[in-house]
């Protein structure tokens, strides 16, 4: 006790005063957690599409890997405790990958014709799921032909094989091509 009394002889400080400051200390520690949980949610409503297109490939990567045995909401709540985040069930990454997954056999059969010299099971998991989700995308009505390619390039130079980024932009450009010859 002559240890306490002495440390506050020594700040000058009287006990009602030192309870107060672990209350303000106590105060802005949980200021300072409640900050970093919005920063966190904050960090996944995502700063550009562009992100919003990288969270998508990696749902769409988790649910293709497992053979489609694991739903979209699981890889979302896998995703979501592993990050601790939250992920809007009606944003942009998870439309992206519902309309993925629910197409990905109209996309293969649509791919087909324009893989020359090509077989649809020799092209890379990630080439294919860059490739449908482009599709999905060019197919919604107001998208930007230009950008969703330039986007999938961009996922392709980081996610997939060497030089996939030329094949997928080479097939997205022909298809679109061939899309403007039959309207």
């Amino acid at each position: 006790m002559s240890d306490k009394k002495n440390v506050i002889d020594d700040l000058n400080i009287a006990p009602v005063d030192q309870e107060l400051d672990a209350e303000a200390l106590l105060q802005a520690m949980q200021q300072q957690q409640h900050e970093e949980e919005e920063d966190l949610e904050l960090k996944i409503k995502m700063s550009s599409r562009r992100d919003e297109r990288h969270l998508a490939f990696y749902l769409l990567y988790a649910v293709d890997r497992s053979d489609y045995a694991i739903s979209l909401e699981e890889a979302l709540e896998n995703f979501e405790a592993g990050f601790e985040c939250a992920i809007p069930r009606q944003s942009f990454p998870v439309l992206l990958v519902q309309g993925t997954i629910t197409d990905r056999e109209a996309f293969n059969q649509q791919l087909v014709p324009h893989l020359k010299n090509w077989s649809l099971e020799r092209l890379g998991c990630c080439t294919k799921l860059i490739l449908h989700m482009a599709m999905w995308e060019l197919a919604q009505p107001n998208a930007i032909p230009s950008i969703v390619i330039n986007e999938a390039v961009e996922l392709a130079k980081e996610f997939a094989e060497k030089d996939a980024y030329k094949f997928i932009n080479g097939i997205l450009d022909e298809m679109l091509k061939k899309k403007g010859e039959a309207a």
